[in-house]
């Protein structure tokens, strides 16, 4: 007799040419994922060969129940790490029934920033630090501390090792191979500095494929969590006073700032981020002012200031980039629960087609 787990594991490709798509969407809030599964000829090997979907949006906030029907495109294919054969995880965008974008749709408008000839040339290469803090389940506390109660302060927990300072590593480490087996440049993953915080990166990765990638990898880590029985939380600020809050760090350069010279470029950009500075604030996530203070590693959130090496700034550039003469700049005021469209999209927008 077969158990629960046999049957989940069953290998398709024995005795069908079918199959199991999973249609994933960014949901009514702008941060929430949305998945349903539905049965395909396979092996798909582009994304062209899908069909278009659609579902109720009056359930996830995205449409009235009068006229509730949202229809999902299908925008970029995974590997299935939790059904695995040929099956595929699928990042789809949201459309009305006549073809136009639904409020929440922030791909479409990074699509069209992205095909503009003038980014497309400079080949925009994102590499996104992605923070998160993981919850016990029933208290909404952080995993490892006491609760109720506190750990002890900040410093021993970043990039650690133990029992008593790294909680949730089998976590990320599922989450990490899971990234990899389905096809997403995941570059690294590091304890943070907080206690049952942790960071994944994303890149490098050329265009809006950095975003459908950092989107796809928060729905694996949102399954794997799920699996565990731990909350994952985007909160950029989870747990008030002396404790660090959780941002998603976005590090970008262009073809003519990785070439001699570059550093030039990388000032001219910088200076064209100072002046849209308020503009970039009110997309980089909700809550960020309870997280950009001016301490634990951050810029206070009226200021901009950039710096080399410096993890105050708004804007930090490497040691490295300074001493070649190019390279790239991280932004550092992306929140955690920032939309990777949003925030990519932006910066290419200000940095290569923006006319101050």
């Amino acid at each position: 007799m077969a158990n629960l787990t046999d049957l989940v594991n069953l290998n398709l490709s024995d005795c069908s040419d079918k199959i199991i798509a999973e249609y994933i969407w960014v949901g009514g809030s702008g941060i929430d994922l949305r998945s349903k599964a539905r049965t395909v000829k396979g092996p798909i090997t582009d994304v062209s060969q899908l069909p278009k979907w659609n579902y109720d949006g009056s359930s996830t906030g995205q449409a009235p129940g009068e006229d509730s029907e949202v229809i999902l495109y299908p925008q970029a294919i995974f590997k299935d790490p939790f059904r695995r054969g040929d099956n595929i995880l699928v990042m789809c965008d949201c459309y009305t029934p006549q073809g136009e974008p639904i409020p929440t749709n922030k791909r479409y408008n990074a699509a069209k920033i992205f095909s503009h000839p003038d980014v497309a040339a400079e080949v925009p290469w994102y590499g996104i630090e992605q923070e998160y803090t993981l919850l016990q389940k029933d208290v909404n506390w952080p995993l490892g501390w006491p609760v109720g109660g506190y750990p002890g302060p900040q410093g021993p927990y970043y990039c650690s090792a133990g029992a008593d300072k790294a909680f949730g590593r089998d976590i990320v480490d599922a989450h990490y191979k899971a990234c990899i087996y389905a096809g997403i440049n995941i570059s690294g993953i590091n304890g943070e500095v907080m206690p049952g915080q942790w960071e994944f990166q994303v890149g490098p990765s050329v265009g809006i494929a950095a975003a459908d990638q950092v989107w796809v990898a928060r729905y694996i880590l949102e399954r794997v969590t799920e699996v565990a029985g731990v909350v994952l939380s985007l909160d950029p600020k989870p747990i008030q006073g002396d404790w660090n809050g959780a941002g998603a760090h976005t590090n970008f350069s262009t073809k003519s700032m990785r070439e001699p010279g570059g550093y030039e470029v990388i000032k001219k950009a910088i200076d064209k981020l100072a002046l849209r500075h308020k503009e970039h604030i009110a997309a980089y996530g909700e809550g960020n002012e309870r997280r950009l203070t001016g301490r634990h590693e951050t810029a206070d959130i009226n200021t901009f200031k950039w710096g080399v090496a410096n993890r105050g700034a708004s804007i930090r550039v490497g040691r490295d980039t300074e001493k070649e003469g190019k390279g790239y700049f991280e932004d550092r005021r992306p929140a955690s629960n920032m939309d990777p469209y949003v925030v990519t999209g932006m910066i290419a927008e200000t940095t290569l087609l923006w006319k101050n």
